[in-house]
């Protein structure tokens, strides 16, 4: 016999309210065969939100390359992507967006941000190794993006910092279209032992629902379906669905969590984060294809007279729906009463499929699980329509630039100086350790390279391997050119992990994006996903999961399209890892095939403010091959330093290469008494030049796929390897010891004055 749902009825017009689109609700009627209450409509609401669904995403999303035989989670069926690194060891890895929380509320957003991702990781039984980032803004120069930028960063550290997980690196860039619409990706990486991964899969019936970790409120309440619309003067008042985070609590549940996941105490576990225990509860007996009776009263409270779906839909932080066997409750009541958190029974897993919600005896939704999941028989899946946006006009004077060469051959170091000044003084180059200093880079002893580098190098705790990892997401090349762009973006990250030493096996996505319902947006978004899926299966790196996030957009207009990539890699042997950091006396050489572009660069987008040439030539045969040319001269030790080409091309990568050595970022030693020079071989670039037909600011500053910066002590045998290898290489000179001039021809540049602009032109913001 049923029981009788003593809920009122839910409307139409509160569906719309609720942020449903039109004929959702009519849908609602004819899966469920009836009309909804309030509580299942409100339901409805949160796990059909954008945020949630991926309703206008996932039947891409499916697409997506995700094949090796080091996956150990199917991508959407885990927390996270798990992939084997050895007999005993998994890398669980995963990056996600907080923007519209951080647009609103800055501090609180980015941090809940660090703290979401960080329990996705260790609901997998993993422990975080390193967190990552991947942040856009507006202009610093207004105020409101200076703020934003301020609290972002001091969130993301002090949950980090509090946390007790190291940051290894990440990227900040700057564009207008940012400016109140920020962008605020967090990317952990964590370790687990293979046999000790743990499932969101429910299972077992009769088995017991426990709430673990912080008292429930009503922070938070429809923040998904706040994540799913366009930023608005009536989202500045929204700030009750943007949640309140505790760091200390969260190291309690996390270290509380790893225990009972280590001592085989666990069925399932899962985080509640976007639409709180709702989408915990019906996700896991969706995938699990069992039942779920919910008693709400039971959820422990710290506030009076909540209702059933505030209960469902609270996104409060530092939670966790856990299922165990019976036998175990006094076990893990033992370990959450050890660790100080709240520890209590609300449900029971039956063989209803059904999710059953009750508060003080009275039941108020009665749904199959499956209706309200991202699967075909729940939320609905939309292709959207796509148009191709007008083409934007080629940029011929940006392609044409020539002041650089036209000082270089007027003697004008005071005018090439100026240039470099101003490239490196920009906040998209300017040195970001007015950022990553506020983080904690070094706790746990296990950071082999830090931030400011290719990507974070860390050993994995009792063994001699290596897990790298980087964040990337050219913005600028995706608005030109989606679907070259987004593949650009995977090949980034390729060559930041190979520059470490190691070899990328999985990548993350973190895709954001504007109103999906605008044809032009949505074509941008199709474009970009089936680039970077084709990228990853050239390069035979998997896609092991990540998040849509839509409407990142403002009264202003969109944002640029920036499908964000978490990649990592695998090093054997952590200690045959190298950085930027070049030794005295090296030799640099550019290798590769080098294909330089201007008019899409950071280079004319900071002189001109245009970047609307066609992207640089990108070759992924030519990608790997180069990758795995490096990687062999790094392990026999040919190569002492590495550094990719992207934004900013050669000179933008010396520079780093040579500001590494003022400040020793690889090591942490500080600054140098002695300070490093660098000596261009001008015959050979010249000649170059006039071979390819290529300009002195394209060749200094141009942008090139499949290209290399590389330090060597070792010439004769550094070019050896490459002619055996079939790998274009051309010596660039030599660095100098005691030096600090930059010098080519009659240039003679004075590098201390540009160190000291490297850093002050971020830093400025922070003061």
């Amino acid at each position: 016999m049923s029981l009788k749902l003593v809920d009122r009825t839910g409307t139409s017009e509160e569906a719309k309210k609720l942020g449903l689109k039109d004929g959702e609700y009519d849908l609602i009627v004819e899966k469920i065969g009836r009309q909804p209450t309030f509580t299942e409509l409100a339901m409805f609401s949160g796990m059909w939100s954008e945020h949630c669904s991926y309703k206008n995403s996932i039947l891409l999303l499916k697409n997506l390359y995700c094949e090796s035989d080091r996956l150990l989670a199917l991508r959407g069926e885990e927390n996270a992507g798990a992939l084997k690194i050895s007999d005993q060891y998994a890398v669980v890895f995963k990056i996600e967006s907080h923007n519209h929380p951080s647009a609103i509320e800055p501090y609180q957003g980015a941090a809940t941000g660090v703290g979401g991702i960080m329990r996705d990781i260790f609901t997998m039984g993993a422990r975080p190794l390193m967190s990552l980032n991947s942040l856009r803004f507006g202009s610093p120069e207004l105020p409101t993006n200076r703020h934003l930028l301020r609290e972002v960063v001091r969130g993301i550290g002090n949950y980090g910092n509090s946390l007790g997980i190291p940051c290894s690196g990440g990227e900040i860039y700057f564009h207008d279209s940012f400016t109140t619409n920020p962008l605020v990706n967090a990317m952990t990486v964590g370790i687990a032992e293979v046999g000790k991964l743990a499932s969101a899969r429910a299972s077992g019936v009769g088995n017991l629902v426990l709430y673990v970790g912080a008292k429930t409120g009503r922070d938070g309440i429809h923040g998904a379906s706040f994540a799913s619309k366009n930023l608005s003067q009536q989202s500045t008042e929204e700030r009750s669905a943007v949640q309140v985070g505790d760091p200390f609590m969260e190291k309690l549940l996390m270290e509380a969590t790893i225990e009972c996941i280590r001592e085989n105490l666990v069925v399932a576990v899962q985080d509640m984060g976007a639409a709180g225990l709702l989408s915990s509860s019906s996700e896991m007996s969706s995938s699990g294809g069992v039942g779920m009776d919910l008693h709400l009263e039971k959820v422990p409270a710290r506030e009076e007279a909540m209702e059933p779906f505030e209960f469902l839909l609270s996104e409060s932080q530092e939670r966790m729906l856990m299922i165990i066997d019976p036998e175990n409750l006094s076990k893990v009541l033992h370990v959450f009463e050890t660790w100080e958190l709240d520890c209590a029974q609300i449900g029971v897993i039956t063989d209803t499929n059904r999710l059953r919600v009750f508060h003080h005896g009275h039941l108020y939704a009665d749904l199959v699980a499956r209706v309200l999941t991202v699967n075909s028989d729940g939320a609905p899946r939309y292709k959207r329509e796509t148009k191709k946006p007008e083409p934007r006009l080629e940029n011929v004077k940006a392609k044409n630039l020539q002041i650089f060469q036209d000082a270089i051959e007027n003697n004008q170091s005071e005018v090439v100086e100026k240039i470099i000044l101003k490239m490196i003084g920009h906040p998209n180059f300017a040195s970001k350790s007015a950022v990553y200093e506020q983080y904690d880079t070094d706790i746990g002893s296990m950071r082999m390279i830090g931030p400011g580098q290719n990507g974070g190098l860390y050993r994995v705790p009792g063994t001699n391997l290596g897990i790298a990892a980087t964040t990337d997401g050219n913005s600028f090349y995706v608005s030109i050119n989606p679907y070259k762009g987004a593949q650009h973006n995977v090949a980034e990250a390729y060559r930041n992990i190979i520059s470490t030493g190691a070899q990328p096996i999985g990548l993350s996505n973190c895709l954001n994006f504007a109103n999906p319902y605008i044809p032009e947006n949505y074509y941008f978004f199709e474009q970009a996903v089936t680039g970077m899926s084709d990228a990853a299966e050239a390069m035979k790196i998997p896609i092991t999961g990540g998040n849509v996030s839509f409407y990142n957009e403002s009264s202003q207009g969109p944002v640029l399209p920036t499908p964000t990539l978490g990649m990592v890699g695998l090093i054997d042997d952590v200690k045959t890892g190298t950085g930027i950091l070049p030794e005295k006396d090296m030799t640099l050489y550019l290798t590769g095939f080098f294909k330089p572009e201007l008019g899409c660069s950071q280079y004319a987008y900071i002189n001109l403010n245009e970047y609307n040439h066609e992207l640089p030539d990108l070759n992924i045969e030519q990608e790997i091959n180069v990758g795995k040319g490096v990687l062999k001269l790094i392990h026999e030790r040919v190569i002492g330093s590495a550094i990719d080409l992207s934004f900013g091309g050669i000179m933008t990568a010396l520079l780093r290469m040579i500001f590494a050595f003022y400040k020793n970022e690889q090591n942490g030693q500080g600054e140098h008494e002695s300070k490093v020079g660098f000596h261009f071989n001008h015959d050979n670039i010249h000649s170059h030049m006039n071979k390819n037909k290529i300009s002195g600011d394209n060749f200094f500053w141009g942008e090139s796929a499949h290209s290399y910066l590389l330090g060597t002590s070792n010439s004769k045998k550094l070019e050896g390897e490459l002619s055996l290898l079939g790998i274009p290489f051309l010596q660039l000179g030599q660095f100098k010891e005691n030096n600090a001039r930059l010098k080519y021809l009659n240039i003679d540049v004075d590098l201390q004055t540009c160190y000291n602009e490297f850093n002050h032109g971020l830093g400025k913001y922070f003061v």
